[in-house]
């Protein structure tokens, strides 16, 4: 396991969403960080039932997080993005409750779990990172189950959209204005909504066709977002992400 990229260089610092490390914090990142790892598309990094030895942040690529039914079916509880920490379940719970895998090539910055302790009694400071990461997950999934919950199937999509849009946006993946990868099969995002492929696909089609936003080749592009976001029944001016998130 190589260390390509130290943390002082990371390019992921450098974005706005991102919150500073101060010169100590910098300090014990890069002591817990053990090195890095590359994935293919469609592989699995971290598996339902599995201890997992390690923690990861994403440091490029993009990816689901899901559980698997006992019918065979899955739930995508999360798309993981640029930045994400990932694995933290596994540690606290000793063995993961979900899988996660690449939907593109990923490179992660890997952390081994035993050393965790030692990185929370080091620095009280990154310690606390480490809850925002984990309340900020907590909020995105009780968001999306209300959604999943309460809103009809064209609102459902159009808030994806909406988030994903949003999400790519932040972590500096947009190509031009309102242009994003969305790299993401239709069954990902039925998977993440409750609802079948077909029902995806139709709802997905009336939005597009309405000039909201246009998808095609693993970019979407949005056109209208005012009317996305009213289609997503989210106000024009919703901002329920925080603006700066710490970076692990």
């Amino acid at each position: 396991m190589t260390h390509k990229v130290k943390c002082a260089d990371c390019p992921l610092r450098g974005l706005e969403h991102f919150a500073p490390f101060s010169a100590e914090e910098l300090e014990v990142t890069q002591r817990f960080k053990a090195g890095e790892l590359t994935i293919d598309p469609q592989k699995t990094i971290l598996r339902e039932g599995a201890k997992a030895a390690q923690l990861y942040t994403v440091l490029s690529g993009m990816g689901v997080r899901y559980k698997t039914l006992s019918n065979g079916r899955r739930q995508v509880i999360n798309f993981i993005f640029p930045g994400d920490f990932i694995g933290l379940q596994g540690s606290v719970m000793e063995e993961m409750q979900q899988s996660v895998e690449s939907t593109t090539d990923m490179l992660f910055c890997v952390f081994d779990r035993a050393s965790l302790w030692q990185f929370i009694k080091a620095s009280p400071e990154r310690s606390f990172d480490l809850t925002w990461a984990a309340a900020v997950d907590e909020h995105l999934v009780a968001e999306a189950l209300t959604t999943v919950g309460q809103q009809t199937a064209e609102s459902r999509i159009a808030w994806a959209l909406v988030r994903l849009s949003e999400r790519a946006e932040r972590v500096g993946l947009s190509s031009g204005p309102d242009e994003t990868p969305l790299p993401f099969r239709q069954q990902d995002l039925a998977d993440a909504m409750g609802l079948s492929l077909v029902h995806t696909n139709k709802t997905l089609r009336r939005l597009l066709e309405r000039g909201y936003a246009r998808w095609s080749d693993g970019v979407l592009t949005v056109t209208d977002r005012r009317g996305l976001r009213a289609a997503a029944g989210l106000a024009v001016d919703d901002e329920t992400m925080p603006t700066r998130r710490p970076l692990i």
